[in-house]
Parts: structure tokens; C-alpha cells; sequence
């Protein structure tokens, strides 16, 4: 058999590829896998050296850290010897790197074990796992997510608060000035720039509108598989960024990043349809609400309040989560068209009743986020858990609130053995051990606060 041909692979690259390159030739290959946090790692190379059915591979360290680089010591045997792992390249993801002085191509990957069984801690097996378990059913689920995150003025001082870009009337942005037109216009060079590096790399835009905050965007996708929406929200991510600096702005998806601002979410709706004939099974003939719709909301009010550091990850978003609301509700009661409820119901018709999960935000691991979301909704249909019963004003104060802080949230997260088991307890330990050294890397912090209010006055 003669020798594969270099570049070989490029020929099945997409139209949107093609069309972006226009003839150049393809300089280098981004091959990159999304880490605890999310963030892309990864290897590039010269094109011409990269095969994709050749071995690569990174060491599993590369999980072992926490947001700020700290290498965390987990009850792992021989955890540094730092073995490698198996990268395989998905080339359906592969895509433009428009933003690169070079034509460029990105690459997400799948990651496994010597053995060839998926790598447990990494976050697009963990999805892929959970989609697994709806396909044994016969079952397909369906999610649209929706991305909030804030343009600011360059933050070059971590001491100094985050301010709202300069508009185009050379002040500042304003806050509450949701679908504002005129706001969307302001950041029209960023919003241009994030329409051509999508448009290059095929990712499909649905709307873009402003949100409430002041230079807060909201971007919202096409509904479709869970796998490919989260890669589409790890490409998006990186995406914004890019666009961001080279109009001379910060893109950020911190979950509360100004104060008295509205926070960052990561809206998620979801539905379930049968493999085979494509219906809503949250819908019954009549089109009355299915009895696993019931389920599926009752299981996302049991379990969900058990894997909340899988949502909110960090210290600071549990700013976003407060009982005034602001969008992002502290509770897990349900409703229909209510956006007081951390679940909610958008009106529809009977193909597309699906339940939108609102705690999700906008600094999760997408992967992570979903596949722990969905799995709330298959355990509840599995074990037929029951709802409490619909709210039926703005919600508020309620009995059971979600946990206020990430250390309270952890120590449910640590018992939560059902849902672990669903989730897998490789995974759920790792994330759990990098979490705590987070929270306790925080604590030894002294914030601008105190040195502002305790230095002179305590």
C-alpha cells in the first residue's frame, strides 16, 4: 500500500474551510481538548506533520490543576508519574482558526486510555457518556444553549474593578438597556468580528441581543446533539475572546464580573425525542405534558441541587446566584414562562416542550454543565421523580434554596452518591479535590474590601 499523501486529510474539510482559505495553503494544526475549566489544550503543529490517524498524546497532569495553575495532590496512585494519554483527533470538529496570521486548522479531541477506554476525568467522554446512557433508551436529547458574557475596557491591574468598554458616543456602556438595538451597535466592530470568525469556522449564530448589563451580550445557538453544542460553545468561547482583542476590548465569561450588575449564565434548554421517530416524548398524542416531562423536572429539582459545583464552579458564581434574582434565580422550582424559577418552562407547542435549566453559568465547563444537567433529567425519568408543585407567581424566598457558597455546595456534591454514580466517581472525586483546593487557594486571599474597610477601622 503506498504511503498516505501529505495533507491528504484536507480534502475533507468543510465547504466553510474551504471558502476561508480561498486557495492558501494550510500552515498548521491546532489539536486541542477542553480541560477542567474548559479552556483549549492541546499541540500544534506544522500541517504537514499532522496525520490523523497517528498516535498523540499529553500527560493527564494537565487535570490535576486548579484555575490558577496550582498543581493539587488527589488520592491518585502514582500521580506523578504523569502518564500520558491518548489523544485521537474528531475531524468533524475540525475548523478554522480565523483569527491566526496563518491559514490554520483546530481540531477538538477525544481522549483515552493505553487500553482504548475513554479517559473517565476528561469532559467531552463524560457528555458523551450521558448521551450514551439516553441511547440505550432509545432516546436522543436535544439542547440550545445560550451564551451571556461582558465586553470591558482592557483590566490590566487585578486590583482595579472591571469597567464597561467605551462605546461608539465615546462614554461609557449602560446598564438596563436590555434589547437595546442601539446597544448591539455600540460593540459593532466585536459583533462583526465574532459574525467572521463564526462564519469562517461554520459556526451558526441564531440571535445576538443585549442583555441587562452594561457591554453584556447574549448570543444564542441553533438547538441540536449535546456534543456538538458544547464543542460549539468551547469554539464560541475562544471565538469571543479573539474577536474581543483585536477590537482593543476584554471579552470575559465570569459568571458576576461587575458589581450590581446582572451576572453571566449559561441558559440550557432541553429535550428529549425518540431516536427512531424523531417526537417530543415530552409530549403526549394530544399534546398534553408526558409523564416523563413530569419526571424529568422532578429529577432536575432532586439531583440538580446535589451536583451545583458542576454549575457554578467558582467562588464568584455564587454572586450571580442570589435571591434578588437579576436573571438568575436561587431556587429549583418550576414554572411555566416564569423566569423567577431556577426551571422553567418557555411557551410552546407540543413538539417543542422542553425545560430550561437556568442555574447553568456562563464560566462552567460546557461539557461538564450539560452532561451533569441531563443527567438530573434521566435519573428523575428513570427513578420517576415526582415535582414539586408548579409556581405560580415570582419566586422568591423558598424552603429548600440553592447553597449560597461553593464550600456548601461541595459538601453536598460530596455525598450526592447517586448522582456520582451516574456522573462517575473517577470523574466526581477529581473535580471534587480540585474544587476544594480552589476554595481554599481563595480563602488565604485578602481582598481590595478589607484593606478598603478593616485596615483603619477594625
Amino acid at each position: 500500500m503506498s504511503p498516505k499523501r501529505p495533507l491528504d486529510w484536507a480534502s475533507n474539510l468543510s465547504a466553510d474551510f474551504v471558502a476561508y482559505a480561498n486557495g492558501r495553503r494550510i500552515e498548521e494544526v491546532e489539536c486541542i481538548i477542553p480541560d477542567i475549566v474548559g479552556t483549549s489544550r492541546g499541540k500544534a503543529m506544522p500541517a504537514t506533520k499532522f496525520d490523523p490517524e497517528a498516535e498523540l498524546a499529553l500527560p493527564i497532569s494537565l487535570f490535576y490543576q486548579t484555575i490558577s495553575g496550582e498543581y493539587v495532590d488527589m488520592e491518585i496512585e502514582n500521580q506523578w508519574l504523569e502518564r500520558d494519554v491518548v489523544l485521537r483527533p474528531d475531524m468533524s470538529t475540525a475548523c478554522a482558526v480565523p483569527w491566526a496570521d496563518d491559514v490554520s486548522v483546530q481540531v477538538i479531541c477525544d481522549m483515552f486510555n493505553r487500553d482504548g477506554s475513554p479517559l473517565a476525568v476528561s469532559p467531552r467522554a463524560l457528555l458523551k457518556r450521558i448521551v450514551g446512557l439516553y441511547a440505550d433508551k432509545g432516546w436522543k436529547p436535544i439542547i440550545a444553549p445560550e451564551l451571556e458574557f461582558y465586553l470591558t475596557k482592557p483590566n490590566h491591574d487585578p486590583n482595579e474593578p472591571i469597567e464597561p468598554p467605551i462605546g461608539r458616543t465615546g462614554r461609557k456602556g449602560a446598564s438596563r438597556q436590555v434589547y437595546s438595538m442601539s446597544a448591539v451597535d455600540d460593540h459593532g466592530p466585536v459583533i462583526d468580528t465574532i459574525y467572521d470568525y463564526a462564519e469562517a469556522q461554520g459556526l451558526e449564530i441564531d440571535t445576538v441581543i443585549q442583555e441587562g448589563g452594561a457591554g453584556q451580550i447574549e448570543i444564542n445557538l441553533n438547538h441540536g446533539d449535546p456534543v456538538n453544542l458544547a464543542d460549539q460553545v468551547f469554539y464560541f468561547k475562544r471565538t469571543i475572546r479573539e474577536a474581543a482583542l483585536k477590537n482593543g476590548v476584554f471579552a470575559t465569561f465570569m459568571a458576576k464580573p461587575i458589581r450590581d450588575e446582572p451576572g453571566s449564565a449559561m441558559h440550557v434548554h432541553q429535550s428529549i425525542v425518540d431516536a427512531n421517530t424523531g417526537k417530543n416524548i415530552f409530549s403526549n398524542e394530544d399534546g398534553s405534558a408526558s409523564d416523563l416531562f413530569r419526571w424529568f423536572i422532578g429529577g432536575s429539582q432532586k439531583y440538580t441541587m446535589d451536583i451545583v459545583p458542576l454549575l457554578a464552579p467558582y467562588v464568584n458564581s455564587f454572586r450571580r446566584i442570589t435571591v434578588e434574582g437579576q436573571s438568575a434565580p436561587a431556587n429549583l422550582e418550576w414554572a411555566s414562562d416564569n423566569r423567577t424559577t431556577g426551571l422553567r418552562v418557555p411557551h410552546s407547542g407540543p413538539a417543542a416542550r422542553r425545560l430550561e435549566n437556568r442555574v447553568i453559568g456562563m464560566d462552567a465547563n460546557p461539557y461538564i454543565a450539560i452532561a451533569a444537567s441531563l443527567a438530573c433529567g434521566y435519573l428523575g425519568m428513570m427513578n420517576k421523580v415526582e415535582p414539586r408543585k408548579e409556581a405560580t407567581k415570582e419566586v422568591w424566598e423558598v424552603e429548600q434554596p440553592l447553597p449560597a457558597a461553593l464550600r456548601a455546595a461541595l459538601d453536598l456534591f460530596d455525598e450526592a452518591k447517586e448522582i456520582r454514580a451516574v456522573l462517575g466517581e473517577e470523574f466526581c472525586k477529581l473535580y471534587s479535590d480540585i474544587k476544594w483546593a480552589e476554595n481554599e487557594e481563595y480563602q488565604r486571599e485578602i481582598s481590595p474590601w478589607e484593606r478598603q474597610h478593616l485596615l483603619l477601622n477594625v
